[in-house]
């Protein structure tokens, strides 16, 4: 009866263990040029890393809504214009039949 909600508080403390000591780790490493630039680009790769799958699974409709987010963040840096461009291109793509 209690073993589920033991399981969860478990895995809460252990993931917050662990961010803990990711803090606590980076605050022994000096930021030196090498390190911020990993840092800046960790971010992309997070969001790479999680798209990828997306996209490999969802096929050409994918590639084109992002294609269409990237081409219009280039152009207008707008978020809510951006996701309503990704949103009609798989719509679009997908009525096409692709």
């Amino acid at each position: 009866m209690f073993g589920p909600i033991v399981a969860i508080l478990v895995m809460a403390t252990a993931a917050h263990l662990l961010r803990l000591g990711g803090f606590w780790l980076m605050g022994r490493v000096p930021l030196t040029r090498r390190v911020r630039r990993m840092l800046d680009a960790l971010l992309g790769a997070v969001v790479a890393a999680a798209i990828v799958p997306i996209v490999a699974k969802a096929g050409i409709p994918a590639v084109l809504a992002i294609a269409t987010v990237v081409v219009i963040m280039a152009a207008r840096r707008n978020e809510f214009l951006a996701v309503s461009g990704g949103i009609a291109a798989v719509v679009l793509a997908r009525g096409a039949g692709l």
